[in-house]
């Protein structure tokens, strides 16, 4: 049997979502790779939106987009990724209906995993790194990054704004990291000593971010929050400068007077791994893979586990994945 995880009705995700039992996967065809799976991540962005659909479902609607684990068969005739063969390790994404024992995957999405990577590390390989990349390149955008100008990241001790904070560095793109709290902080100090870091429960700490800067302009700003956070992000910014909001933690709507961004010419973009995926061309998409893949290698002790729970722990593991002030992801191992 094959146990996977699904919805049928709008609601809290830890009160909805429920683990079925259904017939193992048929032999996988043309083009496929059936895969056992050992570990997938809860990423929040899972469960946006469960409260959000109709009250019933038609069918029961399988839930994750990532996961790991190991080649059990190859459909005939299937061009795979140098690596991928039956025993291997691999990961997938994206992968619609991932929270499950076995996985057919399409052979594209199918992505070798390195010996020196523990499963912990090879169930996040691809969708935060991949945000990473993706982020490296619009803040790209802007000129004076990487010479004057510098960086600002909300959220920056996530899973995303640590490896965010790893990849500036390495490509010596001045940085400051903003978190909520002290303790934040102290944490996010911790692994990147170098790299200032200012806490938002601190009235005048966007004069903070200013002065970590050195007075240099701050042309782009990562923001996964939204709300009011966006709005003190923009103040921040120089004339000509650039907010990228890749998420909507904060609940409350942005309120921006048009002139904050006329008069200063300023930028907003939403960037989204859903839209990679769309607009990304082939090539795009496996240059992509391959950086956070190397990512991953570079900065193994950046992929934090908070928890590991099995299927029949469903609901303590959503209800984790959610919880405030959460270091690393949370994980579950179906087996």
């Amino acid at each position: 049997m094959n146990r996977r995880v699904v919805w049928i009705r709008s609601g809290a995700p830890a009160d909805v979502l429920t683990v079925i039992e259904e017939p193992e996967p048929e032999a996988p065809v043309h083009g496929q790779v059936l895969i056992r799976a050992t570990a997938f991540p809860v990423h929040p962005g899972d469960l946006l939106g469960l409260d959000a659909f109709p009250a019933r479902a038609v069918g029961p609607v399988p839930v994750g987009v990532e996961g790991t684990g190991v080649v059990e068969a190859i459909g005939p005739d299937t061009r795979v990724a140098p690596g991928v063969e039956v025993g291997g390790r691999v990961s997938v994404f994206p992968l619609p209906g991932g929270w499950s024992q076995w996985i057919l995957a399409d052979a594209e999405t199918v992505v070798p995993v390195p010996d020196e990577l523990s499963d912990e590390v090879a169930a996040q390989i691809l969708t935060n790194p991949l945000t990473a990349v993706m982020l490296r390149r619009e803040a790209e955008h802007h000129l004076a990054l990487g010479y004057d100008g510098y960086l600002v990241q909300a959220a920056a001790g996530s899973s995303v704004g640590r490896l965010v904070t790893g990849v500036m560095q390495y490509h010596n793109v001045g940085l400051v990291n903003v978190v909520r709290s002290d303790r934040g902080a102290a944490e996010l100090r911790k692994r990147f000593p170098d790299v200032p870091v200012v806490a938002t429960e601190h009235p005048g700490w966007a004069d903070e971010v200013r002065k970590a800067a050195g007075g240099r302009p701050i042309c782009v700003a990562f923001d996964p929050v939204g709300g009011k956070l966006t709005e003190s992000l923009l103040d921040l910014l120089a004339p000509g400068g650039r907010l990228v909001i890749y998420g909507e933690l904060a609940e409350e709507p942005i309120s921006v007077h048009a002139s904050t961004l006329l008069h200063r010419a300023l930028t907003v973009r939403g960037a989204t791994l859903g839209r990679w995926l769309l607009e990304a061309s082939a090539e795009r998409r496996a240059s992509d893979v391959v950086a956070a893949t190397l990512i991953a290698l570079a900065f193994q002790d950046q992929f934090d586990v908070a928890a590991t729970y099995d299927l029949g722990e469903l609901a303590t593991a959503v209800k984790h994945a959610v919880q405030p002030g959460k270091v690393g992801t949370v994980l579950i191992r179906p087996e």
